[in-house]
């Protein structure tokens, strides 16, 4: 029989039970990263993350024959309901063995929990943040997850969600750019070329890091304006870009965000990575004594880049700053290349996380040689008001 437990997120035991259960479940898998503790055990603080302060959350715990089989958290994200006018609940920090009963008195928590709040809808997996990935993993088992702005799952999983009656709602393509292959298509140079001669919008290239700092907070809050059309879309509240901005500053290389500006103003922007997942392997989620040490030295040695994060305020989309974008991508990914001394077919880069839906986006990455190698699905159902739980 299994037993649903609704975690205290003031019980250290409980909460401690929560963030470790992926780490049994994911024993030996080589692809699998697990999160830094701190980022982990923040997401359950609701006295230190932000999306708390706006925000309904919940987390709970399937136990079976006396230990911990699954868990789930339950979100009425209210920032995205109000602006979207919808009444949905989100799934997220799915978790669970390859037990249906298990799996099914999960969701059957997060129903009742969206019921109980007037809500009409389950979407998910969709996270508490800008930089938690989307959706269930359905294609590229066999890929190690890019740190965590990519979700990672058993290949069970999908059946799992399927069988409690979700169907798709969307996917996120992630993307390999061969880098051997990848070359500026000319109409993106000539484009630019007369943007720039234009002057009206420019290429932001950093000096050093404390000149990334002193635009960090712009470049969040570009974040906050840049999709509003995206179905992923709410307006981030000012400890949200806050987040955002440090989450910028810890883990950016300044040479790998590029920016598309107008005077002062961040009017575009493509940020990249150093993948440093290897070395997240490496910690199991602990930073002290030596993990934050290894993360520093991977982030010097590592040769895979991931581009995780591209927009353009909606008013510059049509004029050239699009263009600006994909040139300022090559040209970080050949500055990659002359940073670590090495030719183009040792470096990796990946495009992370684009919504089918995005058509012009998935045209210029077909344009770049870009071939789809992992499919993350976002799933959704519809809660029926006599529904009650098994």
């Amino acid at each position: 029989m299994v037993i649903i437990e609704k975690v205290d997120t003031k019980n250290k035991k409980q909460v401690r039970r929560f963030i470790e259960l992926p780490h049994r479940i994911y024993a030996g898998n080589k692809q699998w990263v697990p999160p830094l503790n701190i980022d982990a055990y923040m997401q359950l603080d609701r006295k230190k993350h932000p999306f708390h302060e706006h925000s309904v959350v919940d987390f709970f715990l399937a136990v079976k024959d006396g230990r911990d089989v699954g868990r789930i958290a339950a979100i009425e994200n209210k920032p995205f309901n109000e602006y979207h006018k919808k009444k949905e609940a989100d799934f997220y920090f799915f978790e669970c063995e390859d037990d249906m009963e298990a799996a099914t008195a999960l969701f059957n928590a997060v129903f009742d929990w969206a019921k109980a709040r007037g809500l009409n809808q389950i979407v998910g997996p969709k996270g508490m943040g800008v930089f938690d990935g989307y959706g269930i993993l359905i294609l590229g088992y066999e890929e190690r997850q890019t740190m965590n702005m990519l979700n990672y799952n058993h290949a069970y999983y999908r059946n799992l969600v399927e069988a409690q009656g979700f169907e798709k709602e969307m996917d996120f393509v992630t993307t390999h750019l061969p880098s051997d292959k990848l070359e500026i298509p000319e109409r993106v140079t000539r484009i630019t070329e007369k943007v720039m001669q234009r002057g009206s919008l420019e290429i932001k290239n950093f000096k050093d890091k404390n000149d990334f700092r002193l635009w960090a907070d712009r470049i969040a809050k570009t974040y906050n304006r840049a999709f509003v059309e995206n179905w992923e879309y709410y307006p981030l509240s000012k400890h949200e870009i806050d987040l955002v901005t440090e989450n910028l500053l810890s883990v950016a290389d300044y040479r790998l965000i590029k920016l598309i500006t107008r005077g002062e103003e961040v009017v575009g922007f493509i940020a990249a990575f150093y993948d440093v997942s290897a070395a997240m392997q490496r910690s199991k989620g602990k930073l002290f004594p030596f993990g934050l040490i290894d993360l520093l030295l991977e982030m010097r040695r590592t040769t895979w880049v991931t581009i995780n994060g591209v927009g353009v305020l909606p008013e510059f989309q049509g004029a050239g700053g699009n263009a600006l974008l994909y040139y300022a991508i090559g040209k970080a990914l050949l500055e990659v290349k002359d940073a670590r001394k090495v030719d183009m077919t040792k470096v990796k880069v990946e495009m992370a996380q684009v919504a089918e839906s995005a058509g012009q986006m998935s045209g210029d990455l077909q344009n770049l040689n870009g071939v789809e190698y992992k499919r993350h699905r976002v799933y959704r159902k519809k809660l029926e008001s006599h529904e009650t739980s098994i």
